[in-house]
């Protein structure tokens, strides 16, 4: 069976097709792309709407009252399910801090997700991070890396791991950058009081990306640019961006795709209480007040991740007048490539499909 989806328009990692198609096979991968008369299929559906990829989540840390790191299997499942039906099709479960012990079973405990594809990996934020930018995360549970934890924790994963933030200023960090790129794990620069030096040695030693850009930094400094002058300027690291209302003000996001176009992503740092009412809720061990959907630290003192999904970020990113293409580059094909995939819905890829319509909102379209 192959089935034909065609639209006005199709949004892919590589092209823009205008009156467009694409076919999906009996696997469920795109099998060809094109425009104009299509091929002769057993199915064929014109939707109303653009076409484009499934979005892609590297910085998730749960939902629906569950965070990725305590909680289990099946409500990691859930979890997963509530990103997806909003249209995360490809989702990275973060793990705040916990203790040593806590993480590497945490870590065990997903990893059969990893396996059987609910999750598209695990991300380590902690417990390698800078107490003077520690957010949400437990100040008594930071400390450096030490080759015999980096070890750990890649040994609980079995391969499943594929992104750990840390802050390279620490003792050990940069020995931990470089092994944790030998393992294929991503590395990325976060929580961090580093200066411009620290974050460069890092790159050097292979960091590709940066957390949740502005927070959990120190802020960009004329005569001390820190992490934010060098994830603005260094062309081999690509920077996540929160933009929710609040983590970011949007002049702020604008300032970073006018010095980074092509290098910011969309994430969306969903916090347990993402898909839930208003309340107290938990992140990293600290005490979390969630009111009109912000997240902050039971003190005030900080934000401590959002209540939003990427999709979320998608439209109000298009509603402040980003192209289309540009915010799919953001929220699919650019995350798609730091893990290692290729360019989405191009020929061999799954055909995990969404429309985009005149409101600007997301719905999935099943292919099969």
């Amino acid at each position: 069976m192959t089935a034909l989806l065609r639209a006005r328009r199709i949004v892919t990692g590589t092209a823009e097709l205008r009156d467009g198609w694409l076919t999906v096979d009996d696997a469920g991968l795109v099998s060809a792309t094109g425009t104009g008369t299509p091929p002769p299929t057993d199915t064929a559906t014109t939707v109303d709407g653009t076409i484009v990829p499934g979005l892609v989540d590297l910085h998730a840390h749960g939902a629906l009252g569950h965070d990725f790191a305590s909680c289990s299997a099946d409500d990691a499942v859930a979890a997963a399910a509530h990103h997806r039906a909003r249209g995360t099709t490809t989702l990275v479960a973060s793990l705040a801090t916990g203790s040593v012990d806590d993480t590497a079973t945490a870590i065990a405990g997903l990893r059969p997700l990893v396996v059987d594809r609910t999750l598209a990996g695990l991300h380590l934020e902690g417990p390698w991070l800078a107490p003077a930018h520690r957010g949400a995360h437990r100040a008594d549970l930071l400390h450096a890396p030490s080759p015999a934890e980096v070890d750990r924790y890649l040994d609980a994963a079995d391969g499943a791991l594929r992104i750990v933030t840390l802050a390279p200023e620490l003792p050990g960090a940069i020995d931990a950058v470089r092994r944790l790129v030998a393992a294929d794990v991503a590395v990325a620069i976060g929580h961090t009081d580093a200066t411009a030096d620290d974050v460069r040695c890092a790159v050097d030693a292979g960091a590709t990306l940066v957390t949740h850009l502005f927070n959990g930094m120190p802020p960009l400094h004329h005569r001390e640019p820190g992490p934010v002058g060098v994830a603005l300027t260094d062309d081999r690291l690509l920077v996540e961006c929160i933009v929710d209302g609040h983590h970011l003000d949007p002049v702020t996001v604008d300032l970073v795709r006018r010095a980074a176009p092509g290098r910011w992503l969309l994430v969306s740092d969903a916090m347990s209480a993402t898909g839930c009412p208003d309340g107290p809720y938990t992140i990293a061990g600290s005490a979390v007040s969630v009111r009109d959907g912000v997240a902050r630290l039971a003190d005030g003192s900080s934000l401590a991740g959002s209540t939003i999904t990427v999709a979320d970020a998608a439209r109000r990113m298009l509603a402040n007048g980003t192209p289309l293409a540009e915010v799919v580059a953001a929220s699919a094909t650019r995350p798609a490539r730091l893990l290692g995939r290729p360019a989405p819905l191009t020929v061999g890829t799954p055909a995990d499909v969404l429309v985009v319509d005149d409101t600007q909102t997301f719905r999935q379209v099943v292919t099969q």
